[in-house]
Order: C-alpha cells, then structure tokens, then sequence
C-alpha cells in the first residue's frame, strides 16, 4: 500500500501529529509496513498506542486515496527495550530499513521517516 507515493504522504503526516500518552521516538513508512519506536507515558498502553497509530494513519489514507477498508493486521510485533541506551541504536536500525531493503543508498534519501535524535524529515 505504501508503495503509492500519496497513501505513504498520508501516513507520514500521522505519525508526525503528537499524541497523549506516549511518544513516537523514531518511525518509518515501507512500502508494505512501518516500523515505530515508541515510548508509552504514565498509564499509557502498547495496544492503545498502535490503536491510534493504525487507526489514524488508515483513516488518512483511506480519505487520500478515496478508499475505504482495513489497512493494517490486526495484529503488531513489538519488543521491549531493557535499558534506555538501546533506543538510539534501535532507532537507527529502524530508519536505516530503506537502505537494507535496497529502496535508497542513504536514509536521507528515503523521505518517509523521522526520530527525535536524528534530525529526521518528519
């Protein structure tokens, strides 16, 4: 789906809205998928968080594309981080996927991205 340059504009303008409740530290937009790094807020949940994320990016997407219908699996991966040193480095693994994937020779090329210590393009 990301694959269309516009549903992948939609779903980057969502990632970059702030929300309660937890911060989206790095993310990037695949042609297929996204990868979020997220730090969840005092009382903030896993699944309340990929509710919105999921909820608003497919809502703009679908309104961009003048589609209708499910976007995302119901189901996501995550994985939770033991020390905070690891977020720098799990952020830039996961901006550098356009580049392992061979869509780019330089994150900076690829336009579908952002993390907070990395001076994304959000």
């Amino acid at each position: 789906m990301f694959a269309d340059f516009v549903a992948a504009c939609a779903a980057a303008r969502t990632f970059a809205l702030p929300v309660q409740g937890f911060s989206l530290l790095a993310w990037v937009v695949m042609p297929d998928h996204a990868h979020c790094l997220l730090q969840l807020g005092n009382g903030g949940s896993l699944g309340t968080a990929a509710r919105i994320l999921k909820g608003r990016s497919a809502h703009a997407v679908n309104r961009e594309c003048r589609r209708s219908g499910l976007l995302w699996a119901p189901a996501y991966h995550d994985r939770a981080l033991r020390r905070e040193d690891d977020l720098q480095a799990v952020a830039r693994y996961i901006v550098a996927n356009p580049v392992r994937a061979g869509l780019v020779r330089r994150v900076a090329d690829y336009p579908f991205w952002d993390a907070v210590w990395l001076g994304g393009r959000g």
